[in-house]
This record gives structure tokens, C-alpha cells and sequence, in this order.
């Protein structure tokens, strides 16, 4: 059990004190006064107060974090401002993030989800600089009789060079690919006696174990592949190809999510594969024990699927601070206090159904339901 405990809390303290510290650098650069940085919710385990007078602490349940800001119940538009600056002295004023410009205030709170795509860029750049990114072109060494590649028209030693539209850049990338389509045809653009070709295939959809022993539902197409030429290209990349590969990479999962979230709104995604915390912790245990390298590469995909979500438009989320932002921008005054209320509520019910619905999955993935 502690195997899966330690890294998750690992991840999620770096993931989190990341993500608020984007929020916190802003706040400061512009003058907000900062109170608290807390990584964790709840009763307080340790913590000190800096120069400026802001509470650094930890606290016992780890599932996220938050910095408050000077005077702030919250970061939504304020409507009540005359009474905000009724409160306060000349001096305190320019420390409250609502007195803010807007596009300071804009900044503060993006500032939080782009510093979870900055430290999954800088988690790849890493990675493909000092260990290496494989460019092994895939091809198809098998392919299985009665099969959705065979009956679609895939043979042997056909080249894969896009699935869905996306380049397949490595043998790893197929899988990969694969698995991320939400179409119900996979489209497959492959190299065959050096004529292109686009072939349909309607992957079987079964229920298998992934690498780690974790049921999961496959989309399988029926294909064994092998390295062009039986050559392996790993190669170390330098700064300018592996920071051009590393957005790329972010941007892929960015891309995919949406798709796939998209696809669970429309009806026709699988939205058992959805996990939560508990489905997070199992998962970056098992890959913890493979590996530092592989740890990392979790911790960055981790990193990513965070700084999406809250840039969701949601209430409580900072996508839901941008919504009003944009509401305040578009009407030359915040919405009314009351409004905003209307929204947070709805925000929360979304919020609470999606915990319940993830831990939902995540207690059925361990056999509890």
C-alpha cells in the first residue's frame, strides 16, 4: 500500500505546488498580497510565514491546494467593491487582487493551469534531451486473420505514417493513437510499395489488463508491428527539436481529452475508463516501481490533465474565475453578486457529481462494486 501512497503524494505535492505557485509569482509580480500557500487541504501538519507575511503550509489531506489572496473571499468579479474599498486603507488597497486591473487578475489565475503545461514541457524537454525520444517508423509485421485490420484491407510490411490524421512518428506512437481515438472507424494512412492509401478500420472494443494488470477496455484492430528494417532510432534530440516535441506532446494530450471528453457528452465515449484519485494513486505506484524515468513521465501527463481541467469554465475552477472575467469584460462591469452565486452552485453540483462518478469507477475498478 505504501508503495502506491508515497509516489501519489510525491506527484501531487509537485503537480500542486506548481500549479499554485504560477497563481502566487503573478499575484506578487503585481503587487496582491498573499496570505496563504497552501499545498493540501484541512487542519495545518507544518508551516512558517515568509518576509512579506505569507502563511507557507501543508496540511493533511493532499488532494489539492490554493493561495489566498489579501481580503479575498474569493477571485470571482467582485460587485461590491465600494464596500471593499470603504474597508480598507489607502495603503491595503493596492494589495487586493479584486482592485486589480482585469487583465492583471486574468493573468493571476490562468497563470495556475499554464504552469502545469510549463512543467509537463519542461518534464519532456528533459527527457528527450538527456535519454532520448524513439523515431522508429512502425510497420506491420502480422496481421491477424478475421481481423478489423485485415478485413479493412491492412497487409504485412505496410508503413504507418498517420492514424486519425495524427503522424505517427514511432512504433509507439500506434498504440498510442489507437487508444485515443473516440471515431467508431480508425483511419489509417499507411505507405504500400510507395503508394499512400487511406484505410477505414472499425476496432473490436474488448476487456483486457494494460501492462500493469489494470482492466481496461481495449480498442483492438489486430496488428503486430515491427521496426522498419528491423533498425531502432532512439536518438538524444537538442534543445530547440526537443522543446518543439515537447509542445507538441502536450498539445496531443490537451487535444485528446477534449476529443474524448466530447465524445463521452455525445454518448458514444467510455466513460468507465474516467478514474479518480484512487485510480491515480494505483496507477503512478505500479509505474513508480518500473521506473524514475517513467515516474516522471506520469507526473507530467498528470501535470496536464490538471491545468485542463481547471481551465474548464466551471465555478470554482479558474476557468470559471475567466468566465466571469470575460463576462466583465464584455458588459463593462462584473455580474452581480447574486448571479455569480447562481453559478457557483451550479458549478459545485458539476464538481461533486464528477468526484462521485470518478470515485465511482475507481472503487468498480477494484472490484468494491
Amino acid at each position: 500500500m505504501l508503495n502506491f501512497i508515497i509516489p501519489f503524494i510525491v506527484l501531487i505535492l509537485v503537480v500542486v505546488f506548481i500549479h499554485e505557485y504560477g497563481h502566487y509569482y503573478f499575484a506578487k509580480k503585481y503587487g496582491v498580497g498573499v496570505t496563504d500557500f497552501s499545498i493540501g487541504f484541512g487542519k495545518e501538519i507544518f508551516g512558517w510565514n515568509d518576509k512579506s507575511g505569507t502563511r507557507w503550509k501543508i496540511c493533511w489531506i493532499p488532494l489539492g491546494g490554493y493561495v489566498k489572496f489579501f481580503g479575498d473571499r474569493n477571485v470571482f468579479s467582485q460587485a461590491d467593491q465600494e464596500k471593499i474599498i470603504n474597508k480598507y486603507s489607502t495603503e491595503d488597497q493596492k494589495k487586493l487582487f479584486v482592485l486589480k486591473p482585469l487583465y492583471q487578475r486574468a493573468i493571476i489565475v490562468a497563470a495556475g493551469p499554464f504552469a502545469n503545461f510549463l512543467l509537463a514541457i519542461a518534464i519532456f524537454l528533459s527527457i528527450y534531451m538527456f535519454i532520448g525520444k524513439d523515431f522508429t517508423p512502425a510497420m506491420i509485421n502480422e496481421v491477424q486473420n478475421e481481423s478489423p485490420a485485415q478485413i479493412a484491407g491492412l497487409k504485412k510490411n505496410d508503413l504507418i505514417l498517420e492514424i486519425d490524421g495524427s503522424e505517427v512518428k514511432s512504433i509507439l506512437d500506434v498504440s498510442k493513437l489507437i487508444m485515443m481515438s473516440t471515431s467508431e472507424f480508425i483511419d489509417f494512412k499507411i505507405e504500400r510499395f510507395e503508394n499512400e492509401l487511406i484505410l477505414k478500420v472499425k476496432p473490436n472494443i474488448v476487456e483486457a489488463e494494460d501492462n500493469m494488470g489494470n482492466k481496461v477496455k481495449k480498442r483492438i484492430v489486430g496488428i503486430k508491428l515491427s521496426p522498419y528494417n528491423n533498425e531502432i532510432n532512439h536518438v538524444k534530440l537538442g534543445p530547440a527539436k526537443a522543446l518543439y516535441h515537447s509542445i507538441n506532446e502536450v498539445y496531443f494530450v490537451c487535444i485528446s481529452s477534449l476529443k474524448y471528453l466530447g465524445s463521452i457528452i455525445g454518448g458514444s465515449g467510455d466513460s468507465s475508463q474516467l478514474g479518480g484519485p484512487i485510480r491515480i494513486a494505483k496507477i503512478t505506484g505500479q509505474v513508480a516501481e518500473i521506473g524514475f524515468i517513467p515516474f516522471l513521465s506520469i507526473m507530467a501527463y498528470i501535470s496536464i490533465s490538471l491545468g485542463l481541467i481547471n481551465l474548464f469554465p466551471i465555478p470554482l475552477l479558474d476557468g470559471g474565475h475567466l468566465m466571469f472575467y470575460g463576462f466583465e469584460k464584455i458588459l463593462g462591469r462584473p455580474l452581480s453578486q447574486k448571479t455569480q452565486e447562481g453559478f457557483f452552485r451550479i458549478g459545485m453540483f458539476l464538481l461533486l457529481f464528477l468526484m462521485f462518478f470518478a470515485t465511482f469507477n475507481d472503487l468498480k475498478d477494484l472490484g468494491l462494486f
